[in-house]
């Protein structure tokens, strides 16, 4: 497997983000073009005229990465070019100034892949909160703790009945390379919703980005899944049920929590999980799980 992103990047030590940007690279065609608005991937790219990356990088406006991804992909097809248009944003970019240009090109079907790297604030600006942030945790615009819920962006996409929108963790590459490559599959607007820990945001070690990712999706915090044509609902890995209070405790952002507030968030975990599952039985049975050997990786 090719390794297209070089060393010497700018990214936090222990960086999440980093690590799904490099995976995702991996299960690139050679032929691929990368739109990045800004974010914690911008900087990742590298300034003008040096790059991180061995492909082509487009860097746009924080509201036009899907708008440009079209174009692009519209630019290729007319000179009869086979070229995979790819854009890689921050939930900033996605969740809010970008999701106009993004529900256009998804109600359109525009042909490319967006890959939102999820790290739940705007957090190359200093951690303040995005409509990614989950109720309850700490941002510097939010010093105790949000008060509203976390945008369900996965969704609003699927609600445009795109051919494929998923959810991913750096935690459990095999997962995430699949979906890269269902993805790829694929034509029309394709989107991956991929959650990474920040460390310096979520108030965690420069080690434990893949801990803290495994416990949100162990917790059911975090659910990973993939849903086709707006309908077709898959969870791709069974979590082991553990108290989202585990996940909490990992991050200092929601120190400040009351038992009584984790306890509602275990609540709203838990009606969500079984809603995501309510909607996979009806499609594919009870205890759908397609992909069972994405299981929990070794420490």
């Amino acid at each position: 497997m090719i390794d297209r992103l070089l060393p010497g990047h700018a990214s936090c030590p222990g960086c999440a983000v980093a690590l799904a940007v490099r995976y995702v690279l991996q299960g690139l065609p050679d032929r691929a073009v990368l739109v990045v608005p800004p974010s914690c991937i911008a900087v990742l790219m590298g300034p003008l005229p040096l790059s991180s990356t061995t492909l082509p990088v487009l860097q746009t406006a924080f509201e036009t990465a899907a708008a440009a991804a079209a174009g692009l992909a519209r630019a290729y097809r007319a000179l009869g070019e086979d070229v995979t248009v790819v854009c890689l944003a921050g939930d900033g970019g996605t969740y809010d100034i970008g999701l106009q240009a993004l529900s256009g090109a998804a109600e359109r079907d525009e042909d490319f892949l967006y890959v939102c790297f999820d790290n739940e604030a705007y957090q190359n600006t200093g951690n303040q909160k995005s409509s990614a942030t989950p109720w309850g945790a700490r941002t510097t615009s939010t010093p105790r703790g949000k008060t509203t819920r976390k945008k369900e962006i996965v969704e609003i996409l699927a609600a445009h009945r795109i051919p494929y929108a998923a959810t991913a963790s750096p935690a459990y590459r095999d997962d995430l390379l699949a979906k890269v490559r269902r993805a790829l599959g694929l034509h029309g607007t394709r989107f991956l919703n991929v959650t990474c820990p920040c460390v310096p945001g979520w108030g965690i070690g420069e080690d434990a980005s893949l801990r803290v990712g495994r416990l949100g999706v162990e917790s059911r915090a975090v659910p990973l899944y993939e849903v086709e044509d707006g309908t077709r609902y898959r969870i791709t890995h069974r979590p082991a049920g553990i108290p989202v209070g585990d996940y909490l405790r990992a991050q200092s952002r929601y120190a400040h929590l009351t038992a009584d507030q984790v306890a509602a968030i275990q609540a709203e975990v838990e009606r969500r999980w079984e809603d995501l599952v309510e909607r996979c039985e009806r499609v594919n049975g009870p205890a759908a799980v397609d992909r069972a050997e994405a299981r929990v990786p070794a420490s």
